[in-house]
């Protein structure tokens, strides 16, 4: 749905995003994590074009945005909406005339967007709403008439610049689990950046780690947790740094049995080794439950409890002495 390719983006000497390329599929959510100063927000710009980069083209929908003159340009938007960070509503103007906004500017006749007002006020939960102002709605209330606004044109395509970064962590939940429904009831592509990890894991399909303009690793979060030397899979199950000799063990979707079956207890009883226990995580990513654990093995038989390991379809990694 979403191709970056080759793309670059320079404000004089200062390179913002330098090379990326990024494939978002049709119907997923995908993340791109970082810090800030990362170019998250500068690539966000440039997949619609509020930003024009310097090299390297956009494709959305299968349409190369890159190639169009303003006129198609202006069309094209109209199958992406974009979230703010900070809301970005008319404090002059009602709710209902913040959502119908872009509705006016598409020639939308007055009955027919007063209809779609009131469906999407229903559908982001502010039903009663419609009449206020943005100085009298909270930041949760806010985020939804703007998610509502960017919904306004029937997008295929839904960004979403750090929406949740000015919400405290119950309202970024109810915002993260309505972008998750309108993800899975209306077929939506959603790209969003974040800096934090708990958004990717609750919500992304596939992710990025994006830092000092580039991509350093992407894919779907199953495929990146199975990959060795992951930084995603580091950042989503921080340990004790590795001791020569250590091992680290990662439950991923490839395992043949539960992330919570006792592995340790098997191995233990199933040859002649001792396991200390040096550190471990267990989460649920993506909508499936995975884990990190990080041993030291003692025994004979280590080596053939690490084969067993492996066997078994968990990723394995022993710290080099």
């Amino acid at each position: 749905m979403i191709k970056v390719s080759g793309l670059r983006k320079a404000y004089g000497s200062v390179v913002a995003v330098d090379g990326v390329d990024l494939h978002v599929r049709e119907g997923e959510i995908f993340g791109v994590l970082g810090r800030s100063g990362a170019g998250k927000s500068t690539l966000l710009r440039c997949v619609n074009l509020l930003e024009r980069p310097t090299e390297g083209s956009v494709t959305v929908g299968g349409q190369e945005l890159t190639a169009l003159g303003e006129r198609e340009l202006r069309r094209a938007r109209q199958g992406i909406g974009m979230i703010h960070q900070h809301f970005a509503l008319l404090s002059s103007r009602t709710v209902a005339g913040n959502v119908a906004f872009p509705l006016e500017i598409m020639g939308v006749p007055r009955d027919e967007r007063a209809r779609r007002v009131e469906e999407l006020l229903d559908l982001v939960g502010l039903a009663g709403k419609a009449g206020a102002y943005p100085a009298q709605l909270s930041g949760g209330q806010k985020q939804r008439v703007g998610i509502a606004r960017a919904l306004a044109g029937r997008p295929s395509v839904l960004l979403s610049d750090e929406a949740t970064s000015a919400l405290d962590p119950g309202t970024t939940q109810s915002i993260l689990a309505l972008l998750k429904r309108l993800n899975r009831d209306f077929g939506l592509t959603i790209l969003l950046i974040t800096h934090e990890m708990d958004v990717i894991k609750s919500v992304c399909d596939s992710a990025a780690i994006m830092s000092e303009g580039r991509i350093e690793e992407a894919g779907r979060i199953a495929d990146l947790l199975a990959r060795p030397g992951s930084r995603l899979t580091e950042e989503l199950f921080p340990l004790p740094p590795a001791e020569p000799g250590s091992v680290t063990i990662t439950f991923t979707g490839t395992y043949s049995g539960r992330a919570d079956e006792p592995v340790v207890s098997q191995v233990v009883r199933k040859f002649d080794v001792d396991v200390n226990i040096l550190g471990g995580a267990l989460e649920d990513v993506a909508g499936v439950s995975a884990g990190r654990l990080r041993v030291r093995l003692t025994g004979e038989e280590s080596d053939a409890a690490l084969r067993y390991l492996r066997d078994r379809g968990l990723l394995v990694e022993v710290a080099s002495r």
